[in-house]
């Protein structure tokens, strides 16, 4: 915890800059919903980029994970790796999906 009022002002300064940041973030996550790029796969890689980046900020700094000890940056870098892995799956389901012709 902090002991001054220096130290409690900061991190109260932080904690809005980052509330405005995810405020941004998602109005223009919002923004892209109305935006057509050359592909639906690229509209939806662009807002799992987003996402991640807010979801980054929630867990970094709201959660406390930027002061936590290796173990859980291990245990992070796999989940994001099983994330990121399902991600694909996913863009991999949408690219070629079942479609059945006598249906």
């Amino acid at each position: 915890m902090a002991d001054n009022h220096e130290a409690i002002y900061s991190s109260i300064k932080k904690i809005k800059l980052i509330g405005w940041l995810l405020a941004v973030f998602t109005i223009i996550t919002v923004g892209l919903s109305y935006v057509e790029l050359p592909s639906h796969s690229l509209n939806i890689v662009v807002g799992m980029v987003v996402a991640t980046f807010k979801a980054s900020l929630v867990a970094l700094i709201f959660m406390h994970l930027n002061h936590e000890a290796k173990l859980v940056y291990k245990i992070l870098a796999f989940t994001g790796a099983f994330a990121l892995a399902l991600f694909v799956l996913f863009y991999f389901s949408n690219t070629d999906p079942l479609v059945y012709k006598n249906f």
